[in-house]
């Protein structure tokens, strides 16, 4: 009785040791298992969002679908881009009647070289050209005799419009710097964007 009384002792100590050895593995086994879910949670909240706070602080952010699937040309549709496609028309209707009889006179049979423009063009020409010249008093020295189409001094092949001074003197000037600071006096919020698309660099004097 005593002997079997023993045993069970024995085996109640060996299921009791396997129960403690035990014990730890289901811990890190249950442990391990909440990581792994916490890790998967973490992965679902902290994983990139194309609503995120940052992107909706873009008003050109297009929260309906991915980086890759936005349109090229998406800023086309702010407010700023219509407000600058509104004022651009605007200055090209202002200066395109100018523009336009200045090509003429210079690239059309109107003219030939050395002559001088008639009274009504060469009003044009001086109301709406000449006097927004940046050099202005230089040009005129002395007072304007009349304004003429000639060839430039320099390249044979171009022509362009002359002062010419009630001294008999005479200097070329440029309609395009004419062009420019008309615009950047009249249009000064748009006028470099303008003026950068629309003028090539170096106009002469």
């Amino acid at each position: 009785m005593r002997v079997a009384n023993l045993f069970s002792s024995q085996e109640m100590a060996a299921a009791s040791l396997l129960l403690i050895r035990g014990l730890p593995l289901l811990l890190r086994l249950r442990l391990r298992h909440r990581v792994s879910a916490v890790r998967f949670l973490n992965t679902l909240t902290t994983r990139p969002s194309y609503c995120a706070a940052s992107d909706l602080s873009n008003p050109n952010h297009d929260t309906s679908a991915s980086a890759g699937d936005r349109p090229r040309f998406y800023r086309k549709d702010s407010p700023e881009y219509l407000h600058w496609k509104a004022s651009e028309s605007q200055i090209l209707r202002d200066i395109e009647e100018i523009t336009l009889l200045t090509k003429e006179i210079l690239h059309s049979e109107r003219y030939t070289d050395g002559e001088r423009l008639s009274d009504k063009d060469e009003k044009a020409v001086a109301e709406k050209l000449l006097a927004y010249h940046p050099h202005y008093e230089d040009k005129i020295g002395c007072g304007i005799d009349c304004i003429m189409v000639d060839r430039h001094p320099q390249f044979r092949s171009s022509r362009c419009l002359f002062v010419v001074r009630t001294d008999g003197g005479w200097i070329d000037f440029s309609y395009q710097k004419c062009l420019r600071a008309y615009i950047r006096s009249k249009y000064p919020s748009h006028a470099d964007r303008f003026i950068r698309q629309h003028f090539k660099r170096g106009s002469g004097g």
